[in-house]
């Protein structure tokens, strides 16, 4: 859908919704149903997150995530939505290598259909370069995954007012780069609404409190996707993976029992195409004495010996 559709959500809705103070809805998604599934939800961005490490890939962290995975899922999720605005979450070591670098990948992901990409980190540089090529970039401050280890792990940031303040200086100086957006993570809320307040640009925040201007969770999260470990800021709104995993168990249940597949489920032969088929010598087919009485006037599935068919 183009950009300039009446229904497409682009970089204009989320300034108007901070300027009027409504709050603007970001979730994640990696593939296509997902897309599908929260575009027609009224979200106003989905985040094509490098959290497909671990949502998706069975990863660790984000750390092992490349390009290529990126932009498989980007695609995927690019053909599933109409109207949130699309945002490419750029993986580790996509732009810390050179300013040309981190423009030749974001430039992959906005053809990829992405309309912004996401940067973590305070690369002031290396934000600047995209954003000077013309692409819209949500930078990315707080807790940040890809330097966790420099954080000493998954720490909540901006606890002391020192912190905060650093957190602060940086979101001023990404924004006077050229950022369109930030997103900040595991952050209390008056630090996080503070940083929101001194910004123009849309503060989102995922585990930032209810002060900030949008909020991001991961859709894995708040469906009950996820088993590993349930962050404290994450609400989940159903328990979707008990809902499939007892979706499978009744198939293996009804398959085993004979109940599935049922005559409902079943490809239908004309009668005289049938009686060609079992009348040519070249074949041995077995079948009940009843099948063809019971055949087209029993709604319930009909009981068939097994059927050995030898050329």
């Amino acid at each position: 859908m183009a950009a300039d559709s009446k229904t497409k959500k682009t970089i204009l809705t989320l300034n108007k919704n901070k300027q009027d103070g409504n709050t603007s809805v970001m979730v994640t998604a990696y593939d296509y149903p997902q897309s599908r599934i929260a575009d027609g939800s009224g979200v106003d961005c989905i985040l094509v997150g490098d959290s497909l490490g671990m949502t998706t890939l069975g990863h660790k962290t984000t750390i092992p995530v490349t390009m290529d995975d990126m932009i498989r899922s980007c695609e995927a999720v690019s053909r599933g939505a109409d109207d949130a605005l699309l945002i490419g979450d750029m993986p580790y070591m996509s732009y810390q290598p050179s300013n040309q670098v981190a423009v030749e990948n974001a430039g992959r992901f906005i053809r990829s259909g992405m309309d912004m990409v996401k940067v973590e980190g305070a690369m002031t540089d290396r934000i600047k370069a995209i954003c000077d090529s013309g692409i819209l970039v949500m930078s990315h401050l707080g807790l940040t995954p890809h330097t966790r280890a420099k954080l000493g792990g998954y720490k909540v940031q901006g606890k002391t007012a020192e912190q905060a303040e650093v957190v602060l200086n940086q979101a001023l100086k990404l924004q006077e780069a050229g950022c369109s957006a930030l997103l900040l993570e595991a952050m209390p809320k008056e630090p996080a609404g503070i940083i929101a307040k001194e910004l123009d640009i849309p503060v989102f925040g995922i585990g930032a409190g209810d002060e900030v201007d949008g909020q991001l969770v991961i859709y894995h999260d708040l469906m009950g996707l996820f088993w590993e470990f349930k962050s404290k800021f994450v609400k989940r709104y159903c328990e979707a993976g008990q809902i499939m995993s007892d979706a499978l168990k009744d198939y293996v249940r009804e398959v085993k029992e004979g109940v599935f597949p049922a005559q409902e489920n079943f490809y239908e032969i004309k009668d005289e195409e049938l009686e060609k088929l079992l009348g040519d010598k070249k074949w041995k087919y077995e079948l009940d004495n009843d099948y063809y009485n019971n055949r087209n006037h029993s709604a319930t599935p009909i009981t068939q010996k097994k059927t050995v068919i030898k050329r």
